[in-house]
């Protein structure tokens, strides 16, 4: 079966780069479900470590929405679908914290959405809630909710992840950020 192979970019990765890519692993086998891309393993082998992903057969939402002419309903099946992998994402207690058109893959053929790249997700009772440096930013900046800039005093919970998604269907339904 064809499957997606998500590598390392380094070939000399450091620990915490290693650990938040068995994160990533290990958070997307724990959801598992209809909405998120299905990890099917983690090899280690002499040419670094990658993920073997299921193949969505899709295009990015950003992709799609910038390539197609869509009538308003369409946009909000999408959206739907968006905001069902986020709920499904958030019933495991994790947090996302890169939503944005990039990171979901529609399959238009088999009318489904999926959510992609756990890369910097958390689970929602491990963050961390001290105030981060604000000159290292995790996620896509003009998605990014304020308190996951670090610039806030706030902690990041499941909202953040629906603020992004508020700029994202701005962006799909207004073409603009």
């Amino acid at each position: 079966y064809p499957v997606v192979i998500k590598r390392l970019n380094k070939q000399y990765p450091t620990v915490d780069e290693l650990t938040r890519f068995k994160r990533e692993f290990h958070l997307l086998k724990s959801l598992g479900g209809q909405q998120v891309v299905t990890a099917h393993e983690l090899v280690d082998s002499e040419s670094g470590m990658a993920i073997i992903l299921e193949d969505v057969k899709g295009r990015s939402i950003a992709d799609y929405v910038q390539e197609n002419t869509l009538s308003l309903v369409d946009k909000m099946i999408i959206a739907i679908q968006m905001v069902d992998a986020i709920i499904q994402v958030h019933t495991k207690s994790i947090i996302h914290k890169d939503i944005n058109p990039r990171n979901f893959i529609i399959n238009p053929n088999e009318d489904s959405v999926k959510i992609i790249d756990f890369g910097i997700a958390t689970e929602l009772p491990k963050e961390i809630t001290s105030v981060k440096n604000p000159n290292v930013l995790e996620g896509t900046l003009a998605y990014i909710s304020p308190e996951q800039t670090g610039r806030m005093n706030r902690a990041i919970d499941y909202r953040t992840d629906f603020y992004s998604f508020g700029v994202s269907l701005y962006w799909m339904l207004t073409g603009v950020l």
